[in-house]
């Protein structure tokens, strides 16, 4: 078994750094923010993710998994790391890498210091060429050593998706990482073996390119689904359905997940990741019209949630769901967030369903809901159960689907004034107080 330092306890880090104490490695997760280091050594997740707590608690109590402030020490005591730190957007919308430099200079300052071989093994967001252009060399010149022979250095980009991250760990999609020398590509072969999907083991300039590539193509595919489903009500058609029967066709092996008709998307990954590599594009004087035109159509498909909630003339506004999508507490660029923010902006008055959000509250309300300064006195808006915020409103905007609420939904269709951005119901269609943003 391995002992592996995992970089940055956010969302990727301490799903990895949970899942491979699991898998019985020893793992000590490391991060700046002293809170978080806290939270982790006393066996609980700083985040919102189904069955994360019990994994973290699991690995705690085995002396498997341990966090702390100290790059050093982690170095000292493991012989490969993940860097897992966030990659947020430049004002420009090209790669902000602040976090990836910084973490590149301690782990380099850290590696001299022990004087052993380490393994550097990048897992964060980066576009094609900067770990040849800007890892490596940071590593280099802080630990004065040779990458690949002094010390080794791996790219390993991640495909989790948040709510599913565990499962989607033990069962990817896809695997590829690249590798300097031997001795990493080794170690991450070895990680990856127990895994039921094939290994590609490429050049780092291909596995950063494959990252952004899968992000991008998710991104496109939602979007792509939001305009048929828009032409399609405009015809009287049902663009769920529309696209149900297109994802029928295996052949061209389309994953329904994200060509479903609905709202904009969101997260920490897929705007950023499109706006960078779009930045890519024009530093590379390549036009990238389709990819500008994601990003412009996602903006647009908030401000058509935003003019049908006008529309109605409501001022007393229900949310079902704040977070970016079902299942986590993370608000990042989260659209039903910034739709929230706009009409709160307005002058409207806004109460929130989300039980993921509320449960981060709940839990540790220092750390509840990443991203969470959009919406204005988020903790005060938020209601506990679902018929309470239905009964409060004059118009229910449902964003997320959560189990538990279905039905209350259902029940009110017809009754109350409901605006569906995700579908309540199979059967549902625009009628009356009833309007589905793509059906």
């Amino acid at each position: 078994m391995a002992k592996i330092s995992v970089f940055g306890i956010g969302y990727v880090g301490v799903v990895s750094a949970a899942c491979l104490a699991k898998d019985g490695h020893e793992v000590i997760a490391v991060d700046l923010d002293p809170h978080k280091v806290e939270v982790l050594n006393a066996g609980r997740s700083p985040i919102v993710e189904n069955g994360l707590d019990e994994l973290i608690r699991e690995g705690v109590e085995s002396g498997r998994l341990r966090a702390t402030t100290s790059a050093a020490e982690a170095i000292a005591n493991t012989e490969a790391s993940f860097v897992c730190v966030g990659t947020p957007s430049d004002a420009d919308g090209s790669v902000g890498l602040k976090y990836v430099t910084s973490v590149c200079e301690n782990i380099g300052a850290a590696i001299a210091q022990k004087g052993g071989f380490h393994s550097v093994i990048m897992r964060s967001t980066i576009v094609p060429g900067t770990m040849e252009r800007v890892c490596i060399p940071t590593l280099m010149a802080a630990s004065g050593m040779k990458a690949g022979r002094d010390f080794g250095v791996g790219y390993f980009p991640e495909f989790l998706r948040e709510s599913t991250a565990i499962e989607d760990y033990y069962d990817p999609g896809l695997i590829v990482f690249g590798a300097l020398d031997d001795h990493t590509r080794d170690l991450l072969s070895e990680l990856n073996r127990h895994l039921p999907c094939e290994m590609h083991m490429v050049d780092l300039s291909t596995a950063e390119m494959v990252k952004y590539t899968s992000n991008s193509w998710r991104a496109v595919k939602i979007t792509f689904a939001n305009e048929i489903g828009n032409i399609a009500k405009a015809n009287g058609l049902d663009g769920q359905l529309v696209m149900r029967m297109l994802c029928s066709d295996t052949k061209v092996a389309m994953s329904p997940a994200f060509l479903r008709p609905g709202f904009a998307f969101g997260g920490s990954c897929l705007p950023k990741d499109v706006r960078a590599l779009t930045c890519v594009a024009a530093d590379s004087d390549v036009p990238s019209p389709l990819l500008s035109a994601v990003l412009e159509a996602n903006a647009g498909q908030i401000s058509r949630a935003e003019e049908m909630v006008r529309k109605s003339g409501a001022s007393k506004i229900g949310f079902v769901g704040v977070s970016f999508k079902s299942g986590t507490d993370d608000l990042r660029e989260s659209p039903l967030a910034d739709l929230a923010a706009r009409l709160i902006r307005s002058g409207q008055e806004v109460r929130i369903y989300d039980p993921f959000v509320s449960t981060a509250f709940s839990n540790d309300p220092e750390a509840a809901g990443r991203g969470n300064d959009v919406v204005p006195d988020l903790g005060a808006r938020m209601l506990p159960e679902i018929r309470e915020l239905i009964a409060d409103s004059e118009i229910v905007v449902v964003g997320n689907a959560y189990e538990e609420a279905m039905p209350a939904l259902i029940e009110a269709i017809g009754h109350r004034p409901m605006i569906d951005l995700t579908r309540v119901e199979a059967q549902a269609r625009s009628n009356g107080s009833y309007q589905g943003i793509c059906w």
